[in-house]
């Protein structure tokens, strides 16, 4: 039966999680923390209790030993999801996820597939470090064999995360702990979504904003700001990277001719400079002003929150490149 709750972000991913191990007897879930202690974040609590050490287990530290693992079991019949504490964690073993989980399909010449979800959550928090602070999702979108959520909403955690599980291809869930408390409603008992599809979260003429995961509510700040100065402002969430689906941005920039893409990654090799690059290629005619994009400095994430101020990007630096793309 439907029914539609307010719940925190990390509520969603909780119920995401308990709906896919009373409803399949195949999934299975680990990584670091998640039995006992609920999760580092919280996101198993309870679980351990109502299903067991058979299905949600710890693991040690060792994204490179349980990510195989992971791979090992969605070959032979399970429906694994693994979590990785922080994205940043993703390093130590992109050797299974880039060479292993990504080709297994393509390798086996389709006779194998790897049905596992990988749940993860990255971008700065106050006092978080370099180490800790990495958004890590364009890495995971440049390879093949891949599919990459970005959820910035409370009902998106609860059907993406559903999405990815239900799917046979290895789906990474790149979450923010920054969104963690964030609250919104939650359509519980709903079917699960297919995967794929952008948003437009609010409608405008003169400018499209596209972000993704906690930018977007950066975006939508920015919108209401610019809408008191007479700027109109769309914002589209793309809610995943791989599969992508540039038509919804595509169509934006056909009612608004203006493009902004604002991301938390940095700069350089961001995800950001691949819709630039998409709608500077499909969609030159409808632009009037050059695209420009809002992102972290190429630099280390530095520690002190003073410094993480300046740096992080945030709603004003959306309305000021705004501001300067509506000027052209």
């Amino acid at each position: 039966m439907s029914e539609t709750k307010t719940l925190s972000y990390i509520q969603g991913v909780q119920h995401a999680m308990r709906w896919a191990l009373e409803s399949r007897d195949d999934t299975i879930y680990f990584g670091e923390d998640v039995a006992i202690p609920g999760g580092p974040f919280g996101s198993t609590k309870g679980l351990y209790n109502d299903f067991g050490a058979e299905r949600i287990f710890d693991t040690p530290i060792s994204e490179t030993g349980f990510l195989g693992m992971a791979l090992g079991a969605s070959m032979t019949g399970l429906r694994p999801i693994a979590e990785i504490m922080y994205a940043d964690f993703f390093f130590v073993a992109f050797d299974q996820v880039v060479n292993q989980i990504a080709n297994m399909h393509y390798a086996s010449n389709g006779r194998l597939t790897a049905p596992l979800t990988i749940r993860t959550q990255g971008g700065y928090s106050p006092g978080a470090c370099a180490q800790h602070s990495h958004s890590v999702e364009a890495y995971l979108a440049h390879t093949p064999g891949l599919r990459v959520a970005v959820p910035s909403s409370a009902d998106d955690a609860y059907q993406m995360n559903r999405t990815a599980i239900l799917s046979d291809d290895p789906v990474i869930v790149h979450e923010v702990r920054m969104l963690y408390p964030t609250k919104g409603e939650v359509r519980l008992g709903i079917d699960p979504e297919p995967m794929g599809g952008a948003k437009v979260v609010r409608e405008g003429t003169d400018c499209t904003v596209v972000a993704w995961s906690r930018m977007v509510h950066d975006a939508v700040a920015a919108a209401e700001e610019l809408e008191a100065e007479g700027i109109s402002v769309e914002v589209v969430d793309l809610r995943w990277l791989a599969p992508l689906d540039f038509d919804t941005v595509a169509a934006s920039l056909g009612r608004t001719g203006r493009l902004v893409v604002a991301h938390e990654a940095n700069l350089t090799g961001g995800f950001g400079a691949e819709i630039a690059a998409r709608a500077a290629s499909d969609c030159f005619g409808d632009l009037k002003a050059p695209i420009r994009r809002v992102a972290l400095p190429d630099l280390p994430m530095p520690a002190a929150p003073a410094l993480q101020e300046a740096v992080v990007p945030s709603a004003k630096h959306v309305v000021e490149a705004v501001r300067n793309t509506v000027s052209h």
